[in-house]
């Protein structure tokens, strides 16, 4: 299994994602906004591009969708929820289906909404085994992000996304890669530095993302998200007294959902 992570330089800060099967030449491309980049990045490995997914229905996932199609003849795959927003969907996904490509390539479906109502990751279980053990993936779209969490101002709900953090992010296991649609990373820690000034994680990753070549970026695991993370690090005593000066009804008791809505809520506006 071989794994592209294909910086697009735009605005949106956009990642694309290119997995092949290194037994048949066959591939899968995630989000592909810039269909160009993508294309020629297949060339340049001798694959064949067969199958298009969108994590969701945001026109900075989907936009590359036609001109990708009509170039490789692919099959688009999508949440099966969201054919009213993403036209011509070939195969409609569902929580724990399973994408083959070629020989070697599985991808389970994790049905994840928060930042829309029809969102899915992508987690391959195996990758690789080197000499910490089995390594997964998770291609997260933007409901997790490097240091962050997705926003929900375009048919999300923050509540709905605290519940695909709790129920199903957490549990993956540490050795987990993180593959997200955007690069915020720099500007994620800078917040976690806001809600918790002496996270020795964050305060040491902070100055090499910031200078990092962005064609070779600095992939985490989910085990580093928790100590930078604060969408993963609810129960931080630091957090929780640092976010109680901001929102004074919030107690000692505070559910960890209400935390995680008050950070999103924060970082809004941050």
């Amino acid at each position: 299994m071989r794994i592209e992570q294909i910086w697009t330089g735009n605005d949106f800060r956009n990642f694309h994602y290119l997995i092949a099967c290194s037994q048949t030449g066959e591939a899968l491309v995630i989000d592909p906004l810039d269909h160009a980049l993508c294309l020629a990045q297949a060339k340049a490995l001798g694959v064949q591009i067969t199958q298009i997914v969108n994590t969701h229905e945001h026109p900075d996932h989907t936009g590359g969708n036609e001109p990708l199609r009509a170039a490789t003849n692919a099959k688009l795959l999508a949440h099966a929820k969201s054919s009213d927003a993403i036209p011509g969907i070939d195969r409609g996904l569902s929580a724990g289906d399973v994408l083959r490509v070629g020989k070697s390539v599985e991808l389970r479906v994790l049905d994840t909404p928060g930042h829309t109502m029809t969102h899915v990751c992508l987690y391959a279980e195996f990758v690789e085994r080197d000499a910490a053990g089995t390594e997964s993936a998770l291609f997260c779209g933007d409901t997790l992000f490097n240091a962050g969490a997705g926003n929900c101002h375009n048919g999300g709900d923050p509540h709905v996304l605290y519940q695909s953090f709790a129920d199903q992010l957490v549990k993956l296991p540490d050795t987990t890669r993180v593959y997200p649609g955007h690069d915020y990373i720099a500007r994620n820690l800078g917040f976690t530095l806001d809600r918790e000034p002496d996270n020795q994680a964050a305060q040491a990753l902070l100055p090499r993302v910031r200078e990092q070549d962005m064609n070779q970026p600095l992939v985490t695991t989910l085990g580093q998200e928790k100590t930078f993370n604060v969408f993963f690090r609810l129960r931080s005593p630091a957090l929780r007294s640092r976010l109680r000066e901001r929102f004074p009804e919030l107690d000692e008791l505070a559910s960890d959902e209400a935390i995680f809505v008050k950070l999103r809520e924060l970082r809004n506006r941050w």
